[in-house]
């Protein structure tokens, strides 16, 4: 039993503090250190391995960005930017989560103090969830806050016999966290202007989606947009899960649609790659061509033994690849992987198996 320890990096004193104030306050969480830069934080990673860092972008010496790309690169570690220059939608936030940042909190320019104080709450859970997204297990302390249980998929869609499925046109399934935005962009760029139908769930803060699929949108030869709750899963679209909401697989006849509801975290995650997963399995079964991509934990390796129990032809991205191993090594692990290619390979691949 231990507590949360955390890394916080900002250039700024009062920040520092401020930080370290308000995630000490809560019984799960220690900090580790604090550092005023990414070189003091280098040499403070050699010697301990935090559970969470907390980084601000802007820095001297060296930027966050840079900063975040070396630590994925050499040992990932799970990464809540919070910075002044991270708001929604912008390059700058984007480029955090394709380099494997978990959460975003986008600071003030003036007012810092007292807006890291107002948010307290959301601070103190979005290093809680990125614990939990980590590589390595955590059994936190209990007293006397409890941490809600990691949830299966049972929580929004129960498991079930798949339903009695004759063969449609083939669609595709697709399920990435961190350093999953990056993995995308190369995966749908890739993709023929008639590719097969394809829905995916990106492990991404709220309001954040939108902007992720109407940059991709811009330079991809398909469609791609943010799903809404009954869009129709067509040839040349990508559907993108929005943040904090999760997205089924649904059936009408021989055509495909999306649902798109609340629900609790699965796997620790909204949306979640085992709900998406399920409901192929269950909606869809042989008609799948489903691909698990680069992310820290074990969100959709479940649902991938299930997709492939149903009958769908299913491919990991490889070790090599990815930027963090963690998904697609739990659903080898379990068994539910047909194929593992180098992420240059799983467009093709899929353009292939779907005919």
């Amino acid at each position: 039993m231990r507590k949360i320890r955390v890394l916080i990096v900002d250039d700024s004193a009062v920040v520092r503090q401020t930080l370290e104030d308000i995630l000490s306050s809560d019984p799960q969480i220690e900090i580790m250190g604090t550092a005023v830069d990414p070189y003091v934080a280098a040499e403070r990673l050699k010697k301990e391995v935090p559970d969470v860092i907390t980084l601000d972008i802007e820095m001297p010496r060296m930027d966050g960005l840079t900063f975040l790309r070396k630590i994925m690169k050499q040992r990932p570690i799970p990464v809540v930017i919070c910075s002044s220059v991270a708001g929604e939608g912008t390059t700058t936030a984007l480029k955090a989560l394709e380099y494997g940042a978990v959460e975003i909190i986008t600071k003030p320019k003036v007012g810092t103090k007292k807006f890291l104080e107002e948010a307290k709450i959301r601070l103190i859970d979005k290093v809680k969830a990125a614990a939990m997204a980590g590589t390595r297990p955590i059994r936190i302390a209990a007293p006397p806050i409890q941490v809600k249980p990691k949830l299966s998929a049972d929580a929004v869609i129960p498991m079930g016999r798949p339903t009695a499925l004759s063969p449609t046109e083939k669609i595709c399934l697709v399920g990435a966290s961190t350093g999953g935005t990056e993995a995308l962009r190369v995966f749908l760029e890739a993709q023929p202007e008639n590719c097969p139908p394809i829905a995916i769930v990106q492990h991404m803060p709220e309001h954040f989606t939108a902007a992720f699929a109407n940059r991709l949108n811009g330079i991809c030869r398909i469609n791609v947009k943010e799903a809404q709750d009954g869009d129709a899963l067509m040839r040349g679209l990508a559907l993108v899960a929005p943040g904090d909401k999760h997205m089924l697989l649904k059936r009408t006849g021989n055509k495909y649609y999306v649902e798109v509801k609340d629900g609790p975290l699965v796997s620790r995650h909204r949306p979640s790659v085992d709900v998406l997963f399920r409901s192929g399995a269950r909606y869809g079964g042989a008609n799948v061509v489903a691909a698990i991509m680069t992310g820290m934990g074990d969100d959709g390796a479940k649902g991938m033994k299930e997709l492939k129990d149903a009958g769908a032809y299913t491919i990991a991205q490889d070790e090599a690849s990815c930027v963090v191993f963690g998904m697609p090594q739990e659903a080898i692990k379990q068994g539910g992987v047909d194929k593992v290619l180098s992420l240059e390979k799983i467009a093709p691949e899929i353009v292939r198996a779907c005919g």
